[in-house]
């Protein structure tokens, strides 16, 4: 079995993989403040308790955005599970041409993301993924990764809101029951919730017009399912595409290793 790690700013999510089935999984709140044996306590505890043993991996790799965390949680891995993990980073092997300015500065989620939606998916693809930050990336027909679009995350902007004004409160970015708020509560998840939707359709559209193509528009990240009922644009949901796109790279980048 394999053990996928993806460390964002805001979660981890961990996966185990039985070949390229996913069949076990759970995400955690990332804390600077903790320690590698914190995760690895926890990490281990969850496993454990779900009868999966650091004996039955095979493997291990590694999706880091967070730089100072980076080095502690490939210890930890190699600590508590026995495997020195593949480290998604510049080098790693992604099977498609990086169309960009700089490769260098492609963010390991953002690979994951377009790897799995390209081969899950096939064809072109606009991966949007509600995380911290909110992403867009184009994939090719060809499976050439085209760049993308960055815009501040559901969650950043309800923080930047309370942070940035005097009198605004700070509010959990739910769907409010209509566009039209009746209080200031309700106004910032309406220009939250029915906003970013709106963004996601225009943006979404103005991509497929420079790509020249139809892709698949799929959603992943922490609000995925939610903001996928309300945007037209979206032909799918996965909250787990980056696991299954860390599963394809390690298979890529595994026997390179061996």
């Amino acid at each position: 079995m394999l053990l996928a790690i993806d460390v964002g700013n805001t979660s981890i999510m961990v996966g185990i993989f039985s070949g390229e089935d996913l069949v076990y999984s759970f995400r955690v709140d990332t804390d600077r403040t903790k320690s590698p044996d914190d995760y690895g306590i926890i990490f281990f505890g969850k496993m454990n308790d779900n009868d999966i043993s650091s004996s039955s991996l095979s493997g291990a790799i590694l999706s880091c955005v967070v730089t100072e965390m980076q080095e502690g949680m490939a210890k930890l891995v190699e600590k508590y599970f026995g495997h020195q993990p593949i480290i998604v980073g510049p080098e790693t092997r992604t099977g498609m041409q990086i169309r960009i300015y700089n490769p260098e500065e492609l963010g390991a989620d953002r690979i994951a993301n377009a790897v799995a939606a390209y081969h899950r998916f096939g064809g072109s693809v606009i991966v949007v993924d509600l995380g911290t930050a909110t992403t867009f990336d184009c994939v090719s027909e060809k499976g050439e990764y085209l760049g993308g679009a960055i815009v501040p995350g559901i969650e950043l902007s309800t923080v930047a809101l309370y942070h940035g004004t005097s009198k605004l409160p700070k509010v959990d970015p739910e769907r409010p029951e209509q566009a039209i708020g009746k209080d200031t509560v309700e106004c910032i998840q309406s220009g939250l919730f029915y906003g970013y939707a709106s963004m996601i359709d225009g943006l979404c559209a103005k991509l497929k017009e420079e790509m020249g193509s139809s892709p698949e528009i799929v959603i992943t990240g922490g609000f995925a399912e939610a903001i996928s009922e309300e945007c037209t644009c979206a032909n799918r949901v996965d909250k787990d595409l980056s696991l299954h796109g860390l599963r394809l790279l390690y298979e890529l980048n595994s026997q390179i290793l061996c």
